[in-house]
């Protein structure tokens, strides 16, 4: 043999070995990527092939399955109450893929996990139909609608999250404007138009709010600068009057912040007389003096600059809610009244409430019950996990007190309820550089106890901005009040 035509024979060995390489690397090493990839066309088709199992609340299924007619996808998923529940089921498109818990535990729900290869054998010999297993949630079907009721009666955009506090189950997971998922939940060119219209609708219904999106909590932070204060011993007797003037000048500014309460309420007041009235000065002083490090110590260990949820929850991750690095004093002193570069998530202010009301111990949210097989055999069963002491009990038991006082004697009143223990903190957060302008958010967190120990968090939060309401009628405790109070009555059986 000639020498080009050996390194010719040699090149296209080399060649056929580089396909060989390539094409086992691909049957083994990416064996598990490939046949999972969201645009593989045969996993869409599995998804379909046969009825998904259900998602459960309250022992009922809010999901079902029906038979199609069609080459590719034999059932289409159907959604009951699907825009009160969509924050929870998120969709199951066949167009348009998947989301939430649908899309999280999609093997399950499609009886593709590993757990059902015995039941599928068993299936094949007995000539029976494969089935999805189940996904047992933690909501509480009255909160939820209380949540989404209470939103739309005033028509708001907005968010309800509510938590068990001693367990950290998620009971109510709210979200509006919402969206229905059965209307795109099929194929059709008429549902992609409806996907899309969704998509570029301002209001933005496609949006996770609880979970998904952040914004400054306003005052109702202004628990967790309480309980930063008073672990750090800046404050001891929440009852002392303080030095803080009102209004109060910014440090390093010329800017000096009052209080919708009034100069003459808020002067130098007790931290517990500032949180009744939610004067600004005395937190704006506490957080100075703390600096951004202990301020944010506290509120790392609260959730902020954390994933609420661990990589096992998949798609119900949420955002991380920040309390910034390396803020100078004037930053600082705004983040203690939940202003300045601070950010939240509904789910991460309800956290918070539910710290306090359970002794300063904080629960790691979860959604997920119960995994249950086709046969309702138990497959995976969640367990309350606790997230960290975010403050010492006595520190919490004095932001109770504060936060029940305002219930009782400040802002709060319009959430109390006959028998139950309510705690509770109003909130109006500013937004854009001209506030003038701007129309603030709405929020509200509280908790109620009863005497046989069953509790209750709730954090509720609305965008007034398609609302029909004047600039001086958006308040966390005329709007959000009356809807926390509902969902903690359905939950309590008050």
């Amino acid at each position: 043999m000639n020498r080009p035509l050996r390194h010719i024979a040699i090149f296209c060995g080399l060649l056929m070995l580089a396909l060989l390489l390539r094409s086992n690397w691909l049957q083994f090493a990416e064996r598990e990527e490939l046949a999972n990839h969201e645009h593989n066309r045969r996993v869409k088709i599995t998804q379909f092939a046969t009825p998904r199992g259900d998602i459960i609340v309250g022992g009922k299924a809010v999901t079902g399955s029906k038979a199609v007619s069609g080459a590719e996808f034999k059932y289409q998923r159907t959604f009951k109450d699907g825009p009160m529940y969509a924050p929870v089921t998120g969709y199951a498109s066949q167009a348009q893929g998947m989301s939430l818990l649908e899309k999280t535990y999609d093997q399950v729900l499609s009886g593709q996990d590993e757990r059902f290869a015995f039941r599928h054998a068993k299936d094949i010999l007995t000539g029976e139909q494969r089935r999805g297993g189940d996904v047992i949630t933690t909501i509480d079907p009255k909160a939820q609608e209380a949540a989404y009721k209470g939103l739309t009666d005033i028509d708001a955009r907005g968010a309800v999250v509510a938590l068990d506090p001693a367990t950290g189950k998620v009971l109510a997971l709210a979200s509006t404007p919402s969206y229905d998922p059965a209307v795109f939940a099929g194929n059709s060119f008429k549902e992609g138009d409806k996907f899309q219209e969704l998509v570029k609708d301002k209001s933005k219904p496609l949006a996770n709010r609880p979970l998904r999106e952040t914004f400054p909590p306003g005052s109702t932070f202004k628990i967790l600068t309480a309980a930063a204060a008073l672990e750090h011993g800046v404050v001891t007797d929440v009852n002392a009057r303080t030095d803080a003037v009102s209004p109060y000048p910014l440090p390093l500014s010329t800017n000096k912040i009052g209080s919708e309460a009034g100069d003459a309420a808020c002067d130098k007041v007790s931290l517990k007389t500032a949180m009744q009235y939610s004067c600004n000065n005395v937190f704006l002083d506490v957080a100075a003096k703390m600096g951004d490090e202990k301020m944010r110590e506290t509120a790392e260990k609260f959730g902020f600059n954390s994933d609420v949820y661990s990589e096992d929850f998949g798609d119900m991750l949420a955002t991380k809610s920040l309390y910034p690095q390396e803020l100078d004093k004037p930053g600082t002193a705004l983040t203690g009244m939940g202003q300045g570069s601070l950010t939240s998530t509904p789910m991460q202010m309800a956290m918070v409430t539910a710290a306090m009301a359970n002794n300063g111990k904080l629960m790691q949210p979860y959604i997920v019950d119960e995994l249950r097989g086709p046969d309702l055999s138990s497959l995976e069963q969640n367990e309350p996990k606790l997230m960290s002491q975010a403050v010492s009990e006595e520190t919490a038991k004095k932001v109770q007190e504060m936060m029940e006082f305002t219930a009782k004697e400040g802002s709060a009143q319009r959430a109390l309820i006959d028998g139950v223990t309510v705690g509770g903190k109003t909130g109006t957060a500013q937004r854009g550089v001209d506030v003038r302008k701007e129309v603030p958010y709405g929020w509200f967190v509280s908790y109620g106890k009863k005497a046989d120990g069953q509790s209750v968090a709730v954090a509720v939060f609305i965008d007034p901005t398609a609302m029909d309401i004047s600039r001086e009628d958006i308040s966390g405790g005329g709007l959000g009040a009356p809807i926390a109070r509902n969902v903690m009555k359905a939950v309590l059986g008050k």
